[in-house]
């Protein structure tokens, strides 16, 4: 390892620690004070709920935890928008699992918990895997209610994906291991068969204070709606449990009996180690942004001799190519960030996306579709080739056929955003808009619509367009105001926290999240044909 190499590697294993150690703090949600209440009171946090209900020992991923991560703080913070998220094995069958966090504000909802809600049913529904919910909350979090409560994607519809689960046939199951209040009452319930508690677990519209303003009532919370109401009289659940122990030793049990389901048929073969270990990414992913050949990231993901390139001298920008993943057959497209030389001899900025790149990606994209083959994205992007030849040579409609592609795509896309994400980069390179299974972030990950110094550069002058003539010392200010800014909004956490990508993850953890992405993908059998519709020649 050369001396560059080795700092490198130095740099990015500190931009990995730094991230283990946001997410350390993140695990503790509400504070020890508010955990060590949580056991007083015999249950288990919602960490502790989704690990006993994960196969031991099985690999699993978490989706959203750095959701709502610097939101929120004027009301007190919101770590992981107080829900806990994971794809993982339960009797050996993938599930997601949803647990609400009731040390973070009772579990209440910010409008971030509904969106990361919604981003866990729309991967259950994807990939028609099982939803398992956790229950523990109190509701709506009020201060908030108009940024949570009566949009199309709102707390809302939250139960309406219940209902159009139900029709998907794919199995639902609840657990109601402490409050479930209000309209939150109707998600176990329109669920496929629920547990409650006993003595921690209530469902009622009302609780006891409402009711007697309400009504006049005198009643206590328990005889309201606690597991003997539900499970002897009112018969709204299913299942009554001793303690959150037993609640999972139900839960498991009723995966355990679920029969098998159709398969989308995604080819496997015996799994082979990539030609270098995932430790060779820390010095082979500059931390820097200099230009660094993509092959080389590639050596250490796939599986060893299986790369077959598409069109290797054809648009060199992009790399198109045949590989296994974990032994999954893919495609994928991934962005050449070295500065190389084309057919012509002229030479191409690497990350940039090129009329004949973009012809090659359209191209191999229909291919991959063809063969029922997923495809992986690898985004290190600034965008499309600018400039009166790219526009004189069709840029936009050769860049229009790979965003068609892209959006028309059937088989099941994977997202991986290891350096930039820039413009409509991002849309071509299937960024979130374009319906990833996953979209996974490294540390070293930028996205925006440009570049910190590109975007104010552009801004200083308009601003010098619109207001006239402006001093030297001006514009340096409002050119540093607008980097600083521009740079905030470009870092993979200020991205992550607003589930612009499901997680930040060790570059060594790629192929476990394509992996169990490709496997879950596989329970969804393609319904439709690859139609891309009008395009322009």
């Amino acid at each position: 390892m050369s001396l560059a190499q080795e700092k490198n590697a130095d740099s990015l294993k500190l931009l990995v620690s730094e991230m283990r150690h946001r997410l350390g703090e993140i695990y503790q949600g509400g504070g020890a004070k508010r955990l060590a209440k949580l056991a007083e009171q015999g249950k288990w946090s919602a960490r502790e709920r989704v690990k006993a209900l994960l196969d031991p020992g099985a690999p699993f991923l978490e989706i959203g935890a750095f959701a709502a991560d610097g939101m929120y703080e004027e009301h007190g913070g919101a770590p992981s928008a107080g829900v806990v998220v994971v794809l993982g094995r339960i009797q050996g069958r993938l599930c997601v699992v949803v647990a609400n966090d009731p040390t973070v504000k009772a579990g209440a909802w910010f409008p971030m918990t509904g969106k990361k809600n919604l981003r866990a049913q729309e991967i259950a529904m994807e990939n028609k895997v099982p939803i398992l919910y956790l229950v523990d909350s109190a509701g709506v979090y009020l201060p908030m209610q108009d940024e949570i409560f009566p949009d199309k994607e709102h707390f809302g519809r939250i139960f309406r994906n219940n209902a159009v689960m139900s029709s998907m046939g794919i199995p639902q199951l609840a657990a109601v291991m402490g409050s479930c209040v209000a309209g939150g009452a109707y998600l176990p319930i329109m669920s496929d068969e629920a547990i409650i508690v006993e003595g921690t677990g209530s469902i009622f519209l009302a609780g006891s204070y409402l009711v007697k303003a309400a009504i006049g009532e005198d009643i206590d919370n328990e005889t309201l709606g606690g597991a003997d109401t539900h499970t002897a009289i009112s018969g709204v659940a299913d299942y009554k449990a001793k303690d959150d122990a037993e609640a999972v030793k139900l839960m498991r049990g009723l995966v355990d009996k679920l029969g098998e389901r159709p398969q989308a048929g995604f080819d496997r073969a015996e799994s082979l180690a990539p030609a270098f270990p995932a430790e060779e990414l820390y010095k082979r992913m500059p931390v820097d942004a200099k230009p660094y050949p993509m092959r080389d990231l590639l050596a250490c993901m796939v599986d060893e001799d299986s790369m077959i390139e598409y069109k290797a001298d054809y648009g060199k920008t992009l790399i198109t190519a045949y590989a296994r993943i974990d032994g999954w057959a893919v495609g994928i497209v991934a962005n050449e960030r070295q500065v190389i030389k084309n057919a012509k001899g002229e030479m191409q900025i690497g990350g940039v996306i090129y009329s004949e790149s973009a012809d090659k990606g359209a191209r191999f994209i229909a291919n991959c579709n063809q063969k029922k083959i997923p495809l992986v994205f690898f985004q290190d992007v600034t965008g499309f080739m600018v400039g009166s030849r790219a526009e004189h040579g069709g840029i936009i409609k050769d860049g229009a056929k790979l965003v068609n592609a892209v959006a028309n795509s059937v088989v099941p896309k994977f997202t991986v955003i290891v350096g930039h994400s820039f413009g409509a980069g991002n849309y071509a390179m299937c960024g979130k808009a374009y319906d990833p299974r996953l979209i996974v972030a490294w540390p070293t990950a930028k996205l925006a619509v440009m570049g910190g110094d590109q975007a104010a550069k552009v801004l200083v002058q308009i601003e010098k367009a619109r207001a006239g003539a402006t001093t030297p010392e001006a514009e340096q200010e409002l050119l540093e105001r607008i980097k600083e800014r521009y740079n905030t909004q470009m870092s993979p956490y200020y991205a992550a926290s607003r589930l612009w990508v499901d997680a930040i993850i060790d570059p060594a953890e790629t192929r476990t999240w394509i992996s169990l992405g490709i496997e879950a993908a596989n329970q969804a059998p393609i319904e439709r044909p690859y139609n891309p519709g009008v395009l322009q020649t």
